[in-house]
């Protein structure tokens, strides 16, 4: 099915590979629009590209658009030819024995539209380095996570596992009643352990999702089991509510969580771990990377015989949403940015805004030609931002990014 594009071709009068001028590349398609196949609104991107090199695009298709407890769905789209065409919508989560949380019981009074249906939440894809192999995980009322595998890119899954007991490791410490994966991807470190980035909450605080700590589940035998890593996040008098956050292997091996936090600084928090599950070095502040308190998205774009380079994006604005301007209070989710570091995220020279206007949710991918793929959440002139939310796919390179002055390496 080829869909409508908008496309910009721009001639970089920047830095010269091989004696020829850099060529910058920008495209954006509307990937899930809103009001599309009977849902109101879109939200919470999911982003990967396989092996094979087939684009797997993945969001929480929500039927009203009022809230995150809405009757909300998973759905997919898969692309194999760069994000220039996809094939249909679908719907790929099912659980037999659904049932509701407690836990969502005054957030459904609020708001009467939410009262039927279910809420399927948080998908998070993990690509393997084996052929064709693609892991799955997503919630059910942010009550129950479940597990499924692709041995095909994609194209098929198979049934659902609940994976739920891995959370319980956690109840002696933390007495949750309600639990999310990621949002985004997850990923495969070298030793071949997957890992997904997790929040948990009491919904003892102002609403079904507060407070929150948050950490890491990790399996060590391909997906068949999965085991609860140590907090990394700790909600404290400084660190507030740590939740979303985004994961990433470094260079020297270590694994950085670069996470979400309703903290007054208004900075993302960084912690580091040897081994992506335990051991999660005292949190930081990075003062680069404003927080609106959103989620953001993490990536490498290359290393190993090429400049480690990693993207980092989120809404870059302190702009405040609602007066009063308290710390901690959410910030305005436009501005979307995406930064580029040279030094496995200690520092972001490089950034470009993608999105100007109103933007939330995105994740990151990249192709071995250089191409780099951000699913962001959009809304068109007049619209809601989050109960008309667009999924918004910008595809764009590296000389675009840093306007000329660093280009990709010719493959040989």
């Amino acid at each position: 099915m080829e869909l409508s594009r908008r496309d910009f071709l721009y001639l970089s009068g920047g830095a010269v590979l091989g004696g020829a001028p850099a060529t910058e590349r920008f495209t954006q398609l509307d990937l899930f629009p809103a009001g599309a196949e009977g849902y109101a609104s879109y939200r919470i991107p999911g982003l990967v590209r396989t092996g094979r090199g087939t684009l797997l695009a993945y969001a929480e298709a929500r039927r009203t658009g009022r809230g995150d407890w809405d009757q909300i769905d998973i759905v997919l789209k898969r692309s194999t030819d760069g994000g220039r065409t996809w094939d249909g919508q679908r719907r790929i989560a099912t659980v037999s024995d659904a049932r509701r949380n407690p836990a969502a019981a005054r957030e459904r009074a609020a708001n009467p539209e939410n009262l039927d249906g279910l809420t399927y939440n948080n998908p998070v894809a993990i690509v393997d380095r084996r052929p064709g192999v693609v892991h799955f995980l997503f919630c059910l009322e942010y009550a129950r996570c479940f597990y499924m595998k692709s041995v095909d890119d994609g194209r098929t899954f198979s049934a659902p596992v609940e994976i739920t007991a891995a959370f319980e490791g956690l109840r002696a410490e933390y007495d949750w009643r309600v639990i999310a994966t990621g949002p985004g991807h997850g990923i495969q470190l070298r030793s071949g352990r997957l890992v997904v980035p997790v929040w948990l909450s009491t919904s003892a605080g102002k609403s079904a999702h507060h407070p929150s700590n948050n950490g890491v589940i990790y399996s060590d035998d391909g997906g068949r089991s999965w085991r609860a890593g140590e907090f990394a996040g700790r909600s404290s008098a400084t660190l507030i509510d740590p939740s979303e956050a985004a994961i990433l292997e470094l260079a020297d091996g270590r694994v950085v969580f670069n996470s979400r936090s309703e903290s007054k600084v208004h900075r993302r928090m960084v912690t580091y771990s040897r081994d992506g599950a335990t051991g999660w070095s005292p949190p930081e502040f990075h003062h680069q990377l404003a927080e609106p308190i959103c989620m953001a998205s993490l990536t490498r774009l290359s290393g190993g015989r090429r400049p480690n380079r990693i993207l980092f994006a989120n809404p870059a604005s302190l702009t405040v949403a609602k007066p009063p301007a308290e710390p901690g209070r959410s910030r305005q989710r436009r501005n979307l940015t995406v930064r580029l570091s040279y030094d496995e995220g200690q520092t972001w020279p490089v950034s470009r805004t993608i999105e100007p206007d109103w933007s939330g949710y995105s994740d990151l991918a990249t192709g071995t030609d250089g191409t780099i793929y951000c699913l962001y959440e959009a809304v068109k002139p007049g619209a809601d931002l989050f109960r008309q939310t667009t999924l918004r796919l910008a595809s764009f390179n590296l000389e675009w990014l840093s306007e000329g002055a660093d280009n990709w390496e010719k493959r040989r």
